[in-house]
C-alpha cells in the first residue's frame, strides 16, 4: 500500500487530543511535506526522520511523501510525532507491517541515529489513551512518567529500529514497570511550632475542610512556619489525584519526582512574581503557579507586597477550580483546584497592634497598607487568623514540650476528612448551596445567631456559606458528623472576625 495511518496525540494544556499521522507516498519528484498545521519543530521533522530511517538500514522512498496531521485545524508542536511519522512512511513503503497500528499510539522524538528521545508533557496523552483503551508506544527515557499509570499498556523502546523488529514479529517490547507507591512526608513537623494554639487550630480546621487561610501578624510569630506545615497534615493524594497534579507538572516541562509521587504539591512564589507567572499564559499557553499547585498548597507570603492585579486574578480560580487562558489564536484549560494560604503583616512596619507600642505607621499608612488586599479576595478566604507575637517566657516554658506532632494531627484531619467525603462525596470547602442546606441544616436559634452575627460583622452572602462550611469542618473534627451546632458556628465566627480592613 502507499497509504498508511498511524495514531499520537497533540498537547493542548492538560489535554491531549488525538492526531491521526496519514502518509501517502505518491509519483513525481522525490520530497517530503508535512500540512496539517505544524509549527516549526514538526516542520524539521523531515529531515530528522529521513536520516533516522537510513541509519536503522531502511530505505527511504524515492517517491513524493506527503504527511497529513489530522485535524487539520489543530496546533501541533514538539519532536513527539517523530516516531509516528516514520512508522507511517515505512509502513506505507511496504517495509513494515500495519496490522499493530489500530491498537496502538505512538510518541517520541528520533535522534539521527535512529535512537529515542524523551518527549515533554506525555502523562496526560498516555493517561487519555489508556482511557480510551489503547495501548502507547513510548521512549525508554520516559518510562518512570509511564509507570505511574499502574496498569496500562505502555510499552517503551530505545530506538526505531526495535519498535520495527517489534511491528515485525520480533522479540515483544517491555512494558514500563509500576512505581511504587509509598508516601513519606518531607515536610517539617507542626511539633516544632511552640504556642500559636488558635493559629494551630486553625490550620487543622484548613487541612481537615480543605479551606482557604490568611494569617496576619507581627515579623517572627511563626506565619510562615505553620503554612510550611500544612501539607504535612494534609491527606495523602489519591492515585487520580496524584496523576492529575504530576500531569500538569509534565506539561510545564519540570522535573517529576517519582519517589513519594502521591504529595500534595506546595508551591510558594515570590512577591515579585507576574500574573502570567502566578496563572499562567504566553503566546503558547503554559500552567502557572496555581495550576503546578493543584490539589495542594498554594503560599504566597507578603501578601500586600504583591502587585494588586496580580492578587486579583487569583478571584476566579479560588471559585471554579480552573483557570481559562485565551490567546489570539490558542485557548487552554488548566485545573487550578488549590489551597490558598496567606501571610502578613498587620502594617508596612509590621508592628501594628504590638504590646511593645512599637509601631510609628500613621493611621492613613497602614489603611493604604491593609487596602492593597482587595474586598473581593478577602471575601473568599475562610479563616482569616491573627498571629501575636508570643513573650520570651512563654517560649521557654514551652522549651522541650512542643505542640503535637504532625502526624497526630495528620490523623484527626484524616477522619474528618473521609467524614466529609463519605457524606458529599468532597471536602466541605466545595459544597455547593443545596448540599449545605442538607448538612449544614441549623435550629431557628442557630439560624437566629448567625444572621445576627453576619449583620454585626457585615458579612456578604458568599461569607455566610463559607461560615457555614468552616463550620461543618469543626463539627466534623468534633466528631459529630449529623449537626453543626452553636458552639461550631461560634468558632468558625470567630475566624471572620479579622479584617484587614477593619478601623484603625
Amino acid at each position: 500500500m502507499s497509504l498508511a495511518v498511524t495514531l499520537s496525540r497533540a498537547q493542548e494544556g492538560v489535554q491531549a487530543p488525538q492526531v491521526m499521522v496519514e502518509v501517502y507516498l505518491s509519483g513525481g519528484l522525490p520530497g517530503t511535506s508535512i500540512v496539517g498545521l505544524p509549527e516549526a519543530a514538526v516542520r524539521e521533522a523531515r529531515d530528522r526522520v529521513r536520516v533516522a530511517i537510513q541509519s536503522t538500514r531502511f530505505d527511504y522512498p524515492a517517491r513524493r511523501v506527503t504527511v497529513n496531521l489530522a485535524p487539520a485545524d489543530l496546533p501541533k508542536d514538539g519532536g513527539r510525532f517523530d516516531l509516528a511519522i516514520a512508522l507511517g512512511i515505512l509502513a506505507a513503503g511496504g517495509q513494515v507491517p500495519q496490522d499493530r497500528f489500530g491498537r496502538y499510539e505512538f510518541m517520541g522524538e528520533l535522534a539521527l541515529s535512529g535512537a529515542l528521545r524523551p518527549v515533554s508533557g506525555l502523562l496526560p496523552a498516555l493517561m487519555r489513551a489508556a482511557a480510551e483503551g489503547r495501548s502507547v508506544v513510548v521512549p525508554s527515557a520516559n518510562a518512570m512518567e509511564a509507570a505511574l499509570l499502574g496498569d496500562a499498556d505502555v510499552r517503551v523502546a530505545d530506538s526505531l529500529a526495535e519498535v520495527c523488529a517489534w511491528l515485525a514479529g520480533g522479540q515483544e517490547l517491555p512494558r514500563a514497570e509500576q512505581v511504587p507507591a509509598g508516601v513519606t512526608s518531607r515536610f517539617p513537623d507542626l511539633a516544632e511550632v511552640r504556642g500559636q494554639l488558635q493559629a494551630r487550630r486553625a490550620l487543622e480546621i484548613a487541612a481537615a475542610g480543605g479551606h482557604h487561610l490568611l494569617f496576619s501578624g507581627p515579623p517572627g510569630t511563626g506565619k510562615t512556619m505553620l503554612a510550611e506545615r500544612l501539607p504535612g497534615i494534609l491527606p495523602p493524594l489519591n492515585d487520580q489525584e496524584a496523576l492529575e497534579s504530576l500531569a500538569v507538572r509534565s506539561v510545564s516541562g519540570e522535573p517529576i519526582e517519582y519517589r513519594d509521587w502521591r504529595l500534595r504539591p506546595f508551591r510558594a512564589p515570590h512577591h515579585t512574581s507576574s500574573a502570567v507567572a502566578l496563572v499562567g499564559g504566553g503566546s503558547w499557553p503554559r500552567p502557572g503557579e496555581i495550576s503546578l499547585a493543584h490539589h495542594g498548597v498554594l503560599f504566597l507570603d507578603e501578601l500586600p507586597e504583591f502587585n494588586r492585579h496580580v492578587l486579583e486574578v487569583l478571584r476566579e480560580p479560588l471559585e471554579s477550580g480552573q483557570v481559562i487562558i485565551a490567546r489570539a489564536a490558542r485557548r487552554a484549560k488548566f485545573p487550578a483546584r488549590f489551597q490558598l494560604v496567606g501571610a502578613m503583616n498587620p502594617c508596612p512596619c509590621g508592628y501594628a497592634g504590638d504590646p511593645s507600642g512599637r509601631c510609628r505607621c500613621t493611621p492613613d499608612q497602614i489603611h493604604r497598607y491593609r487596602a492593597r488586599l482587595s474586598g473581593p479576595l478577602l471575601d473568599r478566604i475562610d479563616l482569616q487568623i491573627e498571629v501575636p507575637r508570643v513573650p520570651l517566657r512563654d517560649l521557654a516554658l514551652a522549651e522541650g514540650t512542643g505542640g503535637e506532632a504532625s502526624a497526630t494531627v495528620a490523623a484527626r484531619v484524616r477522619g474528618a476528612r473521609d467524614a466529609a467525603v463519605s457524606r458529599a462525596g468532597r471536602p466541605n470547602a466545595r459544597l455547593g448551596s443545596h448540599q449545605l442546606d442538607a448538612d449544614c441544616a441549623l435550629s431557628t436559634a442557630e439560624r437566629s445567631l448567625l444572621a445576627q452575627a453576619v449583620e454585626q460583622l457585615g458579612l456578604s452572602a458568599r461569607a455566610y456559606y463559607r461560615v457555614l462550611r468552616v463550620a461543618r469542618t469543626i463539627a466534623d473534627l468534633d466528631g459529630c458528623p449529623t449537626r453543626v451546632g452553636r458552639e461550631h458556628l461560634a468558632e468558625a465566627l470567630q475566624f471572620r472576625g479579622f479584617s484587614t480592613h477593619s478601623k484603625v
